[in-house]
């Protein structure tokens, strides 16, 4: 079966600083990956290789069995960290911004309409369409941008920091509301979190970087077993380990 998302031999450095070292990942429709490593292990280059914002020095990246293009990138969605909501607009503009743009453009109206839906699918009550982003708490400015990622119907999203920012318990919300809403759609995802409730809230699938590379790749029900001393070192937290730490 064709990956809905497939890495081969993916490589990018900055300078002398080699950022991705070969990276060769494979990604099935409906699958919920979480790629998880420290801070500069690469995760944010590489989700921003895949979604075509750097260009990689090396390797490939498919789509459906197809070499990512500009035209790919209208079956993406996309949660930010801190939700990058245009402090400008409306709500109801933000979580429409796609809608109201591009070849498919929808008239207003029935692009407020999605995205009421929207924003009450995440939890928001109607009458949030028409406030500003500095109106909303934090959590409310997470959901809204989760409302924003899902607005077109997307066939693949991607995660950035999901939890970033945001109180345990909130952060517990909105892992609940991205696992329910990826099931509902049937769509295929990747999260960068280095949050390990997030990991096995949202994951069918964890990928572990480190310097580049690979470390471990496996279902999630396969985490608590699993022999890589990297991948220990990094779930228990340990100071120990073949990890550095900066002291």
């Amino acid at each position: 079966m064709t990956a809905k998302i497939a890495l081969k031999d993916l490589t990018k450095s900055f300078g002398s600083k080699h950022v991705l070292r070969g990276i060769t990942l494979d990604v099935g429709k409906s699958e919920s990956l979480v790629v998880i490593g420290g801070s500069g292990t690469g995760k944010s280059v590489l989700l921003k290789c895949i979604l075509g914002l750097i260009k990689p020095d090396g390797g490939s990246i498919q789509i459906d069995g197809q070499p990512a293009s500009i035209k790919s990138l209208e079956s993406f969605g996309m949660l930010f960290q801190g939700a990058a909501l245009f402090d400008s607009m409306p709500v109801w503009q933000n979580v429409a911004f796609r809608l109201l743009r591009g070849p498919s453009k929808l008239p207003r109206k029935e692009a407020r309409e999605i995205a009421i839906a929207k924003l009450q699918r995440v939890g928001l009550p109607p009458e949030t369409a028409d406030l500003y982003p500095s109106e909303l708490s934090g959590g409310m400015q997470k959901r809204a941008g989760l409302a924003r990622a899902i607005a077109a119907e997307p066939q693949i999203i991607f995660f950035d920091e999901p939890t970033t920012g945001l109180d345990p318990i909130m952060s517990g919300v909105i892992n609940d509301l991205i696992s329910e809403i990826v099931s509902e759609m049937g769509a295929t995802t990747i999260t960068i979190t280095h949050d390990m409730s997030s990991v096995r809230a949202i994951a069918t699938h964890v990928a572990m970087l480190h310097r580049g590379h690979i470390h471990w790749h496996g279902p999630v029900g396969d985490l608590d077993t699993a022999q890589d001393p990297h991948l220990r070192q990094f779930i228990s937290g340990a100071a120990q380990g073949p990890i550095e730490t900066l002291r």
